[in-house]
């Protein structure tokens, strides 16, 4: 009976460092948040997350440059910061800046600064 009982901790054991090594790899997994048609898309939206701290993964830019109109880069990142990517990628969309902008902004400096 000693025995079962000590089979029977270490196949739980077994089971615990299973999930855990499960739930790590989740973790680590890449996860495609956006696809882009051209390459120079793909690289703004990484240097924008890369600066927020977030590892960033483009798949695909060089297929796309031989080939553009058979293949779309694939932004990926880790399972763990999907949420914060996509909120990103969504707060970029909805309020991009414009050329229009940057310049009615730099205008505004100016005038301030006289």
């Amino acid at each position: 009976m000693d025995n079962r009982e000590s089979g029977d901790s270490e196949t739980k054991m077994s089971n615990e460092t299973n999930l855990d090594e499960n739930n790590a790899d989740q973790q680590d997994e890449l996860v495609t948040i956006a696809t882009f048609p051209e390459p120079m898309e793909a690289n703004m939206a990484r240097s924008a997350l890369e600066a927020a701290g977030i590892p960033v993964f483009v798949v695909g830019e060089t297929a796309n440059s031989m080939i553009p109109v058979a293949f779309e880069s694939q932004l990926q990142v880790q399972a763990k910061d999907e949420a914060a990517a996509r909120s990103l990628l969504d707060a970029m969309n909805n309020a991009p800046e414009s050329l229009e902008s940057v310049t009615e902004a730099e205008i505004a400096a100016e005038d301030s600064s006289r």
